[in-house]
């Protein structure tokens, strides 16, 4: 994986967390139909995101413990 696309990765899933915090509260505020439905996908898209982040790190270090 490339630097550009951890980065964007990265990127994406530490703003969609806050976001999705937002999009739950409002959800819960006005009642959206099948927000439950719809918080719960995008949260499990944002813990996929985070896992990914995860596990690219690992293999960059291990990459670099290897090389040293």
């Amino acid at each position: 994986m490339s630097n550009k696309t951890y980065d964007i990765i990265k990127n994406t899933a530490l703003i969609a967390t806050p976001i999705l915090a937002f999009i739950a509260s409002l959800v819960a505020i006005w009642n959206v139909p099948h927000g439950a439905e719809l918080t719960a996908t995008l949260t499990a898209i944002d813990t996929l995101l985070g896992a990914i982040v995860v596990v690219a790190n690992q293999i960059y270090k291990k990459g670099k413990s290897d090389n040293e």
